[in-house]
């Protein structure tokens, strides 16, 4: 099973993956550990990641990047309006409202999903933590910005499955990083002192979030969380750009935002600037060449005037921070950390504010680019049975409070009630008991809809289906279980109906979840009430909500309620009908799924054909090299005049006809360039290696020949059990060896080195093997074996003092002679 961890960020990715008893940051191909979230679609593939941000001024029309906020989003969104003014490529509005990018793929106008998208991406990723581990990838932990509400994390889970792979866990980007930063925490308090409380705060290229978290040793509780989801590092960047727009349209005329290459240019000299500024206070050059209708631009700027522009931006730094305190009801004091992760948090005067708010040195002990990929490789750890991981619990926090509104399908009653409050534990889930007698609906959304960073609160819609009264024509109880799972969605996961039926009375009471990995506070450990007037139909006057979480979670409730005399009860599960908001159906979840096998083997093709190409485009450049040089030697004025006319003939057609040509047309071309370079190559590789094979032969011929003189001399006693039959056959052999060598060495030596050879390495190595083949067996065979003599004394070797052990020694105690050899002594 594989361990990975992704951090999907909205400019860059990053990879960990558990190996080597640790987590391990992954490089890609460019053997770069930062993957940029690009997608760029051609006339025949995509490419993605490093290779499609080289494409972002070249094809800037097809290539898709910043695309991960649109996740749950419809196009009529104020925040994609707001965006789309910014992106050099279009956006499309989908059949369902949602927001789609139109590109040009496959000599087609093509729109794909924000999903598909991200798919691709994930696709990417997947394929590079396959290539680090040697082994397929299908199990991983994937990142969200905590603020993420359920629409955008059922989107993103779509995304996953079109990608083909199995999210374990959808976990917040600062509760990764609190997990990252824990887990190797070995002073850590114990579970019954008071926790550690550490303040997290990661600021990346869009968004910044904050949050606080308690330790104790094997455990994690976030308390509280708070974000500004509209404030990053691109926010600086787009001040520079506006500042040098400005200043190119007086100085030089020209008017950048109207040409979406230069101005996607600027934006890459503006970030590298603000990068160089974070480290340097002096006066820093911005120079592009050849910008705009062939004109050098170049412009200055240093931190303080930096500063003094974004003050407006610094002045939004305290106001997440504050809020989170508000939450968690800490005092500055009871703070024992802040780590601040995130490129953002890199500007100086953006780390100067948060440790002027909490009054203490702010820490960087984390890496601020990979920590929230090494903490989700640390959950996927925890989660795989393959791993031994030390116990850690996660409580995670619910980020907005949600409300259920139930109504039935006949009349208007409706009522409400908050089942999660903001900062509720995560993942959780709770019983609902109502009073029915007909099927009922009940709609799940967001209780503050002035804190979302979304239009929508709305959740979903979920429909009790087969609710009937009792057989006495009383309302039925129907029992509905409710859970923010690890991923943070929301779901109605079961619903049953209790039916009374004539019987022995009995008390039966409602078993509820065990709350020791979920622990709330203190007021939600309490049963929670409401009231309804109505009519009986209507929820029961006792709405009981049961507190419920186990780590799995998804457990059937065991649900009962007491009886009354002579009745007896059963629980009938029923059937939910639910309509979540922007889900994509099933069916369209598996098109997309088969149309994305359908572009990685499409990108599978292209590469195998763009690697023909490359093949016959070196072999081309690789053999007119050596013609000139080591090749010299062994071609003919006619094969070399031949061979480069058709060298030089290919190099044109590869850059004419042959830029776009099938694998296969590319493939013959190199088979017929080899047909007339290869017996080139070969006549070289014979040269060099020739006389080693030679003298390898001859060697082999000298020690068996030394061998046979010394056997027919009887000069060495390891050869004298050796017949005569067996040495003639080794004689034999040995003459024929040099009979042919000196054969094939005459008639190379008649030949010059551009002619064909005479006799080839392979032969002579064959050659060797047939002689070893005969020889070795014949002296590599042992002697027969002679009975050696068998002394008492060593055969007892004095384990014990009876007759046979003192047959060795007189009554004195000395050594007497033994035996002589080829005599055995018989007591």
């Amino acid at each position: 099973m594989s361990v990975v961890g992704i951090d999907v960020g909205f400019q860059n990715c990053y990879i960990a993956v558990a190996r080597s008893g640790g987590i391990e940051t992954i490089a890609n191909e460019y053997s770069d550990r930062c993957t940029p979230a690009c997608i760029s679609l051609a006339s025949k593939n995509r490419t993605i990641g490093n290779a499609a941000k080289s494409q972002i001024i070249t094809n800037f029309k097809n290539t898709v990047h910043g695309f991960k906020k649109f996740h749950g989003r419809a196009v009529d969104d104020q925040f994609v309006q707001g965006e789309k003014s910014k992106l050099p490529y279009n956006l499309h509005k989908l059949d369902n409202g949602s927001t789609g990018i139109k590109v040009r793929y496959l000599n087609e106008d093509k729109v794909f999903t924000i999903e598909q998208m991200t798919a691709m991406l994930l696709t990417k990723l997947k394929e590079t933590s396959e290539h680090a581990l040697k082994k397929p990838v299908v199990d991983c932990v994937i990142s969200v910005p905590s603020f993420f509400t359920d629409v955008e994390r059922r989107s993103l889970m779509d995304a996953t499955q079109i990608a083909g792979l199995n999210c374990l866990r959808l976990i917040n980007d600062t509760t990764a990083v609190a997990l990252a930063y824990g887990i190797y925490k070995q002073d850590l308090p114990n579970p019954e002192e008071k926790p550690r409380n550490v303040v997290f705060v990661d600021i990346g290229h869009s968004s910044y979030q904050v949050s606080i978290a308690s330790f104790n040793k094997g455990k994690l509780k976030v308390l509280a969380t708070a974000f500004d989801p509209y404030l990053g590092g691109r926010n600086f960047d787009e001040l520079l750009v506006e500042y040098f727009c400005g200043d190119f349209k007086n100085r030089f005329k020209l008017n950048v935002k109207d040409n979406p290459r230069a101005l996607l240019r600027l934006y890459q000299e503006c970030e590298k600037l603000k990068k160089l500024m974070s480290a340097n206070s002096s006066d820093l050059p911005l120079n592009i060449e050849c910008f705009m209708n062939d004109i050098d631009v170049h412009g200055k700027m240093n931190r303080v005037q930096f500063e003094e522009m974004c003050a407006q931006l610094l002045m939004r730094v305290e106001a997440p921070l504050k809020s989170v305190m508000e939450q968690s009801k800490l005092s500055r004091d009871e703070i024992y950390a802040i780590e601040v992760v995130g490129g953002a948090t890199r500007i100086p005067a953006i780390k100067e504010r948060i440790s002027k708010f909490f009054g203490k040195d702010i820490s960087t002990t984390l890496n601020a680019d990979e920590a929230v990929a090494r903490g989700c490789a640390l959950q996927c750890a925890i989660l795989s049975p393959a791993f031994k991981v030390r116990e850690f619990s996660i409580t995670d926090a619910v980020p907005f409070p949600i409300t259920l509104r139930w109504k039935s399908q006949t009349d208007e009653s409706v009522g409400e009630c908050e089942v999660y409050s903001k900062n509720h534990a995560a993942p959780f889930s709770k019983v609902i008991t109502f009073h029915k007698k007909e099927p009922f609906d009940l709609e799940a959304f967001y209780s503050s809809p002035n804190e979302l960073p979304y239009p929508d609160s709305r959740i979903g819609r979920f429909t009790i289906q087969n609710v009937v009264p009792q057989p006495d024509g009383d309302s039925s109880k129907v029992k509905v279980k409710v859970r923010v799972n690890m991923h943070g969605i929301f779901s109605v996961s079961s619903a049953s109906l209790i039916e009374k039926q004539k019987g022995e009375a009995e008390d039966v009471q409602m078993e509820t979840e065990p709350t020791v990995q979920n622990e709330g506070r203190p007021e939600e450990q309490n049963k929670m009430q409401v009231d309804q007037e109505g009519q009986g139909d209507q929820p029961t006057e006792e709405e009981k909500m049961n507190n419920s979480g186990n780590k799995d979670g998804d457990k059937q409730d065991q649900v009962a309620s007491s009886s009354k005399a002579n009745t007896k009860v059963k629980s009938v599960d029923l059937p939910i009908w639910a309509n979540t908001t922007r889900q994509l159906d099933q069916d369209v979840l598996n098109n997309f799924v088969d149309y994305e096998k359908k572009m990685i083997i499409q990108d599978k093709l292209e590469k195998e054909r763009n690697d023909a190409k490359n093949a016959v485009e070196e072999y081309v450049y690789e053999v007119r090299d050596k013609l000139c040089g080591i090749y010299e030697r062994y071609v003919t004025e006619d094969e070399s005049n031949r061979l480069t006319i058709m060298l030089e003939d290919t190099e044109i057609w590869l850059y004419e006809e042959g830029e776009d040509q099938e694998k296969e047309i590319y493939q013959d071309k190199l088979s017929e360039l080899k047909k007339f370079g290869e017996p080139i190559e070969e006549r070289y590789r014979e040269h060099e290696g020739r006389p080693r094979a030679f003298d390898e032969l001859g060697k082999k011929i000298q020690l068996f020949m030394k061998a046979v003189d010394m056997y027919k001399q009887k000069q060495d006693e390891r050869y004298q059990h050796l017949s005569a039959e067996e040495m003639s056959v080794v004689e034999k052999s040995v003459c024929e060896a040099l009979g042919w060598m000196n054969t094939k060495m005459n008639a190379q030596s008649k030949l010059t080195v551009a002619q064909d050879p005479a006799v080839k390495v392979a032969e002579i190595i064959q050659k060797i093997q047939e002689l070893e083949d005969v020889c070795h067996p014949v002296f590599n065979r042992p002697k027969p074996k002679t009975e050696e003599p068998v002394e008492e004394g060593d055969k007892n070797n004095g384990a014990h003092n009876g007759p046979a052990a003192q047959q060795g020694a007189d009554s004195k105690g000395n050594q007497q002679m033994k035996p002589p050899s080829g005599e055995m002594e018989v007591d």
